[in-house]
Order: structure tokens, then C-alpha cells, then sequence
């Protein structure tokens, strides 16, 4: 009887204890509730090649774990070099090429490609795809260019506004045929100058110095020859750097030394 009664009060007790445990489930939220501001990330321990990772955007903050593949903090470099882009700096002689079969026999991988051929003589950014990205090459080589252009007027120009005119006129929609040594067929074509800014010019040194965005394909070294027509004295381009190749410019360069 008195092995019952011991079984009830224990059946009691554990009445009690659920409806207390129910009672603070009820007081607590247990959702996760939104909010304003993003929690600070702690990236001193991360590898360099994910500088700036915590700055991507993403959809969530979960992944769903494969049987193959590696978590970004566990990725080896023969990875990143499997899927790797590289935004160079293109210095003056070299051609687009020649960079290129450099980095394939430095790197040791089997395929590579660039986002656009430069001329030897022209500088700047110049992005090689390596391996499995090179299938990105084609929306990098359609996509709008930036360049920082020297031109040089065959006669002075006493006024700085007709230059900055007469390089406002050239914006738009524009014929253009390829120069005699291009990569291309001398065929007259459209290209579009989507916006073009005078930086500097010399009256002295007939030298004109511009900035302009445009389409892929577009020749510079014709659009300088047309500015001298224009202002009706004649010119050539002196010197081109390409700053932006796309989505990467000169300020995303990384350290290769």
C-alpha cells in the first residue's frame, strides 16, 4: 500500500514539474527575432584569400553540406587556383598573350584566358581566368571598358572648351573602322561612348589628356584620330591604360609580388 502511494506522489511531483516547464517554455520566445544591425565578425584568424568574405552579399547565412567539396575556411589553394581570377596590371611591351602563357606556365594549369586583348604598348587591367573559370571570359570580354587616354593635337588648340565640345560630341553612338595593324577585319562598325570627361590639356604640348566608358571593341586610337578631325588640326593617340575591364578595376588590383 505503501509502495502506491509513493508511485502517486511521484506521478504528482511530475505533473507539476511538466506544467512548470510548460509555464516557462510559454514565458520564453524561443524565434529569433530580425534585426537591424549585423553582429561583428571576428576575421584576424581567416586566411588571406578570404579577405573581405564577411562583406559578401548573401541570400542566408546557412549552407547545406555536400559529400564533396570544402567549407570556405577549409579550402585548399589548388582550389582557388582551380576557379581562380586574376586582375592584373598589364605593364608596356608585352602582349595580352604573352601574360597570359606566363601565368599558365607559372601556375602550372592547363587552361587560361583574359577578359579583352591589349595592344603591347597600351597598360592596365587586364583579367586572366584560370582553369574552370575561363567559361566567365565571354561575359568579361562583352562588358563596357574604361580608359585614361593621351592624345596628341597636331596643332594648338587656344581654347580648352572646344576640346571638351568637340570630346562631347564623340559621346553616343559612333562610326569607327579598325586602324591598319588591328586583331580584327577593317570593316566600318557602331560602337557606343557611353560617357567621356576632358582631365587635363596642354596647349603648349598639344597634348590632350581624357577619360571615357564605353563598349567592348571600341578603338581609342580611332576615336583620337576623329577628335582631331574634329577640332580641325589633326591628332593621334600617345598613350592608353585601361582602368576598368568590367566589374574589376584598377583599385581591386591585388598584391602579386
Amino acid at each position: 500500500m505503501a509502495d502506491v502511494q509513493l508511485s502517486h506522489s511521484e506521478k504528482t511531483k511530475k505533473k507539476k514539474s511538466k506544467s512548470k516547464e510548460e509555464e516557462d517554455n510559454d514565458a520564453v520566445d524561443f524565434l529569433i527575432k530580425p534585426q537591424n544591425y549585423t553582429p561583428a565578425i571576428d576575421t584576424s584568424q581567416w586566411p588571406i584569400l578570404l579577405k573581405n568574405y564577411d562583406k559578401l552579399n548573401v541570400r542566408t547565412g546557412h549552407y547545406t553540406p555536400l559529400p564533396s567539396g570544402y567549407s570556405p575556411l577549409k579550402r585548399p589553394l589548388a582550389e582557388y587556383i582551380k576557379y581562380g581570377i586574376l586582375n592584373l596590371d598589364k605593364p608596356a611591351n608585352p602582349s595580352s598573350h604573352e601574360v597570359v602563357a606566363w601565368i599558365k606556365r607559372i601556375l602550372r594549369v592547363e587552361k587560361t584566358g583574359h577578359s579583352g586583348t591589349l595592344d603591347p604598348k597600351v597598360t592596365g587591367n587586364l583579367i586572366v581566368c584560370i582553369d574552370r573559370a575561363t567559361r566567365l571570359v565571354k561575359s568579361q570580354q562583352g562588358a563596357g571598358k574604361e580608359y585614361v587616354c593621351v592624345a596628341r593635337l597636331h596643332s594648338k588648340v587656344p581654347e580648352v572648351a572646344k576640346v571638351a565640345r568637340a570630346l562631347e560630341t564623340l559621346t553616343g553612338a559612333v562610326f569607327q573602322r579598325p586602324p591598319l595593324i588591328s586583331a580584327v577585319k577593317r570593316q566600318l562598325r557602331i560602337r557606343t561612348i557611353y560617357e567621356s570627361k576632358l582631365l587635363e590639356y596642354d596647349a603648349d604640348r598639344h597634348l590632350v589628356v581624357f577619360w571615357i566608358s564605353c563598349e567592348a571593341g571600341t578603338y581609342v586610337r580611332t576615336l583620337c584620330v576623329h577628335l582631331g578631325l574634329l577640332l580641325g588640326v589633326g591628332g593621334h593617340m600617345q598613350e592608353l591604360r585601361r582602368v576598368r575591364s568590367g566589374i574589376l578595376g584598377e583599385k581591386e588590383y591585388g598584391d602579386y609580388a
